[in-house]
């Protein structure tokens, strides 16, 4: 069971790490371009590794909005509202490109949403630590 965290974790680690790489690129469109995609990336990989510990916790979760609601609830992550505002602009990052829309939420990312990623990647090391 803790592999298949490890697993999670590891996969959720990595796309955060490249999307603070990406963060630090220079050339601002390929930069918001670049950071977008591994944003989208992250987000998936966050939203998924939550899913498998709410499930070792007894949650069982089906989308990213229910994992989101019972990661709150559980204690795993503080902000809800930032988290779903997340949700919504992975969706949006998505489904269309608008260069205003990019570069608002291009702003977001880097000034919220890896601060929320970098607290959840936090608190599952230590949740880890603590089911061994």
């Amino acid at each position: 069971m803790n592999e298949m965290l490890d697993d999670k974790l590891g996969n959720f680690s990595k796309s955060l790490i490249k999307l603070e790489k990406a963060l630090k690129e220079t050339g601002y469109a390929l930069s918001i371009d670049g950071t977008l995609q591994r944003f989208e990336f992250t987000f998936e990989m966050a939203w998924k590794a939550l899913k498998k510990f709410l499930l070792i916790e007894g949650y069982d979760c089906f989308s990213p909005r229910d994992c989101i609601k019972k990661a709150y609830q559980s204690g795993y992550i503080e902000n809800e509202k930032e988290w779903l505002d997340m949700m919504k602009d992975r969706n949006l990052t998505s489904h269309l490109y608008d260069e205003k829309l990019a570069g608002d939420i291009y702003k977001r990312v880097k000034n919220i949403y890896v601060f929320n990623f970098e607290k959840l990647e936090n608190f599952l090391k230590n949740r880890i630590l603590e089911l061994k």
